[in-house]
């Protein structure tokens, strides 16, 4: 771990991990530093020390220390020298033969791996802010939402504890809406590695699909690249969630592991959606997680049997529409740091989220269609979801796109937008409309 075990979160979150000096403070053993140069000797059109350290990302001194000692080896040639960083190499016979065997056990081209040691030290240092969420960021984060006090009061203490939070409710009732903007309220950024080396394999971190780097700061500031600073990352899954999904995937043909996506989500919120709806049973995935979910510790296991000791470092959330009695039992709730339940609106605040989703969509309110669509409740006794302002006004304006309406809400609108919704048998008139006679034609055959 070496030059990283002094940095504090806040020196971490200015500076960034600092440029190792030496290859004992790259923190992976040479001979596998040596191996990954040598295939990017094979693979650079043009090789030269500076295209070796780009590709690698490790400081050109480092490499270039590598690069000699497989010159040494008579594995490369070099072929020209001139100005520091411009010295060509090639490949040799033996070189050759070294990468054909290498790449039959690990296949990862890529930036230079960091350790797990160094890995885990900074996941730890980088799991909560430096700076706690106050109470305007927390709002700040649900701003947009129409949210009881209580629960910003709760939602904001598991974002400062970073613990769990089991969210229930009915469907519809914006449990999806409230944990994707848990994330919002965590402040600064994390760095992650592109990838981990441990005895020899790598364990692939940066996901572009999941991670999102951070635009680069105008300071001009040197870091170790092989880390790179991204976002805190959501990461949300649901009934495509898998027991396997929790392990490490091994690739038979690039001969590395892809981190699983708890691993990706270290330093910021993993949402598991849907809750209960998953193919395998509620209780093995608690059962898998009750561990880790305590001591903020995971294990996994490599294709030789051994087991490797991982952070744990980010805020679950679990989202569920059952009842949380029906899916888990009290020894797994006692474990978890908060719990929630996201009720049905009140009548003003449904008008407040209604209002809300209109302007968003730029489309004008009226009392009378107010009171229309607040009356069709009543007459339907259907409870007032959260989510349905948005999905009918979303149908309000799909219909005024069509008939080239202005976008401004009527009774009428708001009926139509009412049976696209909900749905409704479409009937024919009562009254036909009258039918223009069609003149019948015969039909010409050109000869």
């Amino acid at each position: 771990m070496g030059h990283l075990s002094f940095l504090t979160c806040a020196e971490i979150e200015s500076l960034g991990p600092p440029i190792p000096e030496d290859l004992e403070e790259a923190g992976v053993s040479e001979p596998f530093l040596r191996d990954l140069a040598l295939k990017s000797v094979a693979e650079l059109p043009e090789v030269t020390s500076a295209a070796v350290a780009e590709k690698l990302h490790l400081p050109r001194a480092i490499t270039e220390e590598i690069l000699y000692r497989l010159y040494r080896e008579k594995l490369i040639e070099m072929r020209l020298q001139s100005s520091a960083g411009a010295t060509r190499y090639a490949m040799l016979d033996q070189g050759w033969e070294r990468l054909v065997k290498m790449e039959s056990q690990n296949g990862y081209r890529g930036p230079a791996p960091v350790s797990l040691d160094d890995y885990s030290h900074m996941m730890r240092l980088q799991a909560g802010p430096s700076r706690p969420a106050s109470v305007e960021a927390v709002r700040a984060a649900f701003s947009d939402l129409v949210l009881p006090e209580s629960l910003l009061q709760t939602l904001g203490c598991v974002i400062n504890s970073r613990s769990s939070l089991f969210l229930t409710g009915l469907p519809g009732t914006g449990k999806t809406a409230v944990s994707e903007r848990i994330n919002a309220a965590l402040c600064g950024s994390i760095w992650i590695p592109y990838a981990v080396e441990i005895d020899g394999y790598i364990i692939r971190i940066f996901d572009s699909r999941c991670h999102r780097p951070v635009t680069k700061k105008t300071a001009n500031l040197e870091n170790d690249r092989r880390w790179i600073e991204i976002e805190r990352p959501v990461i949300r899954v649901g009934g495509e969630l898998t027991l396997e999904n929790t392990a490490l995937v091994w690739s038979e043909a690039s001969k590395f592991y892809e981190a699983p996506f708890h691993m990706k989500s270290n330093g910021g919120t993993l949402i598991i959606d849907d809750f209960g709806r998953q193919s395998l049973p509620p209780h093995s995935l608690l059962n898998r997680w009750i561990q880790p979910l305590e001591r903020r510790v995971d294990f996994l296991t490599l294709n030789n049997g051994n087991k490797i000791e991982v952070p744990f470092e980010q805020l679950v959330v679990f989202s569920t529409s059952f009842d949380e009695n029906e899916i888990v039992d009290e020894a797994f709730l006692r474990r978890l740091g908060y719990r929630a339940r996201i009720e049905m609106p009140t009548r003003t605040a449904y008008l407040e989220i209604f209002k809300r989703a209109a302007s968003a969509t730029s489309i004008e309110l009226d009392t009378v269609s107010l009171n229309h669509v607040l009356d069709k409740y009543v007459v339907e006794k259907r409870p007032m979801k959260p989510c349905e302002p948005r999905d009918l006004l979303s149908r309000v304006n799909d219909v005024c796109r069509f008939e080239g309406r202005p976008f401004r809400l009527t009774p009428e609108l708001v009926d139509i937008a009412w049976r696209n919704y909900f749905g409704a048998a479409h009937h024919f008139d009562p009254q036909p409309r009258e039918v223009t006679p069609v003149r019948r034609t015969r039909a010409v055959v050109a000869s």
